[in-house]
């Protein structure tokens, strides 16, 4: 199961303003169940009153960031496995993660192929899970005009110049 998994999986690199790249790394890392709990435990009750910026790195490292930084910040400007928004709430004493989607206009992540990477994050950090993304965020890149867009109501045309979108993920490619 692991290897169908990794073959599905992919490395998504920047694609949103040069800019933001040289914004400072900003997200801490979480590799273990241990790692989870010294960062929640270092956080108050108002930051847990919102999601949290999250990627997972190229190496399946899980950083957790605020939520208003900035993706390729939290990333340290490097690829990532996964990208988008976590929430978390406490279940029986311990953490869990509430909602997760993959909202990244930086990575644009596809979420059929993310979704391995950003589980088994989230299971070496000790972390319950639902089963998928709670939110799939559906990323297309016009062919006309090359603007990303977001793919809203399965209506694949372009709300920059209206031509049709892929069906297949064509962001980064």
């Amino acid at each position: 199961m692991r290897e169908e998994a990794a073959a599905r999986v992919r490395a998504y690199r920047y694609v949103g303003p040069p800019e933001l790249r040289a914004l400072a790394r900003t997200g801490r890392t979480i590799r273990s169940a241990a790692d989870f709990a010294a960062w929640a435990a270092g956080r108050d009750a108002e930051e847990f009153a919102e999601p949290f910026t999250y990627v997972v790195d190229a190496e399946g490292v899980l950083r957790l960031a605020p939520r208003r930084s900035e993706h390729v910040a939290c990333a340290g400007g490097g690829a990532v496995l996964g990208a988008g928004e976590m929430s978390f709430r406490t279940e029986n004493g311990r953490w869990a993660v509430d909602e997760v989607t993959n909202q990244s206009t930086g990575y644009c992540p596809d979420p059929a192929r993310s979704w391995p990477a950003v589980a088994e994050a989230l299971d070496r950090a000790g972390t319950p899970r639902p089963p998928g993304f709670t939110y799939e965020v559906i990323f297309r890149r016009c062919v006309a005009c090359a603007q990303v867009n977001v793919v809203r109501d399965a209506h694949f045309a372009c709300v920059f110049c209206e031509e049709d979108l892929p069906q297949e993920w064509n962001v980064d490619v």
